[in-house]
């Protein structure tokens, strides 16, 4: 891993009046913010972006992650602001395309963003260009690009999938004879198989059975034949990473499974979430028992309140914001590391060159218990040639019981070994 690069000298910041950029969102009225001096404290612009699903029915939908941005704004603002600063908010749809990334990102230097907060693109390649050229931090992305671990620029919050399948594979190694993996025929596909395995055989397992699929398949009986024939008919598990299509190939697999449920099935926050579980039947859904691993605690755990609490006073019956789903909660966190990070700061304004200093400089995040405390000086990441920039390598064991998402295990599992190892000789 080379060394730090240079930082961009920070941009003056411009005092915004209460008219808005043309589609931007302002959160308040002019005035000085309840609780602040009246000061000059200036307005802090940050971008969050997603697909809101609007360009067909195979578009990822995660319009609930800018709805929450927009709900965090109102309910900060009423509070005071972040120490002091009215937070503006500016949303844009990534219609889950490179163009769309792309022109998202170019939106965020348009409006002098000072960060892009809680956000979600596989298309690192469009977006990570333009904000690393215009010294824009990326801050608590969804973890769905590989340039969110690898950019001098970014600062992720959790250990996108990797992390999930290093802990998915410490998971069922405690209680499964034999593993099939469902994964993508694809090299990304390739890499997920290399580290699940490495998992499983920190864990004294043998090698799971490898089952390839098409990742736009409409049936997956192929698929789900050679997954329960590799995990056998008694103390074996099925675990699948196929994303949205995870609930097509358990369509299918449900078809073949067998009748004495011997066979445990699993899979990873994202693939198998509370939403799907509840559309899929609650206490009756097919999931009912099933493996699951997380980035953060389970949905129903006390320290989501605030953020529950902020919903229902401040997105005003939003039904895009659903407070189990894992987008929703990465915005939140995000945004509650953008707050830690401007208090630190305390200055009269916040540019992008300060909150990427103050970052790497070590400034701490204190996210409630949602994760560790998170820091991202050079000594605080993986360092691993694969995944450089992850700081925060915990994840939770979850288990579906009665149609709701519980704690299986209590508290972070620390899956650094497993990612070191898969990396090194990956």
């Amino acid at each position: 891993m080379t060394g730090w690069r240079r930082l961009t000298s920070p941009r003056p910041y411009t005092f915004l009046t209460c008219t808005a950029a043309a589609g931007a969102l302002l959160m308040t009225g002019c005035g000085a913010l309840p609780g602040a001096s009246g000061d000059s404290r200036e307005p802090v612009t940050v971008v969050t972006w997603a697909p809101d699903g609007s360009n067909g029915p195979d578009t990822e939908n995660m319009a609930g992650m800018t709805a929450m941005a927009r709900a965090y704004a109102r309910w900060v603002n009423n509070n005071g602001g972040l120490d002091g600063h009215k937070l503006r908010v500016v949303t844009c749809n990534e219609d889950d395309t490179s163009n769309g990334a792309g022109d998202c990102a170019r939106r965020a230097v348009a409006e002098k963003a000072v960060a892009v907060v809680g956000s979600y693109s596989p298309e690192g390649h469009s977006f990570m260009g333009p904000l690393e050229a215009a010294g824009i931090p990326y801050i608590g992305g969804y973890g769905a690009s590989a340039e969110e671990f690898t950019s001098y620029d970014s600062y992720p919050v959790n250990g996108g999938q990797s992390a999930l399948l290093a802990g998915n594979a410490k998971q069922l190694a405690r209680s499964c004879e034999r593993v099939s993996l469902v994964r993508p025929d694809t090299l990304g596909g390739d890499s997920q198989a290399w580290l699940f395995s490495t998992g499983l055989k920190e864990e004294k397992r043998s090698a799971p059975t490898d089952v390839r699929a098409a990742e736009a398949a409409t049936s997956y009986d192929q698929a789900a034949e050679q997954a329960l024939e590799g995990a056998g008919r008694s103390d074996g598990c099925v675990t699948t990473v196929l994303g949205d299509r995870t609930e097509t190939f358990f369509d299918s697999y449900r078809r073949l499974e067998p009748s004495d449920g011997s066979v445990r099935i699993s899979s990873v926050l994202g693939s198998v979430g509370q939403p799907l579980i509840n559309r899929t039947g609650g206490r009756n859904s097919p999931f009912e028992g099933a493996y699951v691993t997380g980035w953060y605690p389970e949905s129903g755990d006390a320290r989501w309140e605030e953020m529950r609490t902020v919903i229902r006073k401040h997105a005003f019956g939003d039904n895009r914001i659903d407070p189990d789903n894992t987008g929703v909660q990465t915005t939140w966190i995000a945004y509650t590391a953008l707050k830690e990070i401007v208090t630190a700061i305390d200055a009269p304004d916040i540019t992008g060159g300060k909150i990427t200093t103050a970052l790497n400089r070590g400034v701490e995040v204190d996210t409630g218990g949602l994760t560790p405390v998170l820091r991202w000086r050079y000594e605080d990441m993986l360092g691993s040639s694969a995944y450089p920039r992850i700081v925060n390598r915990k994840v939770t064991f979850q288990v579906v019981r009665k149609g709701r998402l519980v704690a299986e295990r209590k508290g972070f599992v620390d899956v650094t070994n497993t990612l070191s190892e898969a990396s090194a000789k990956g």
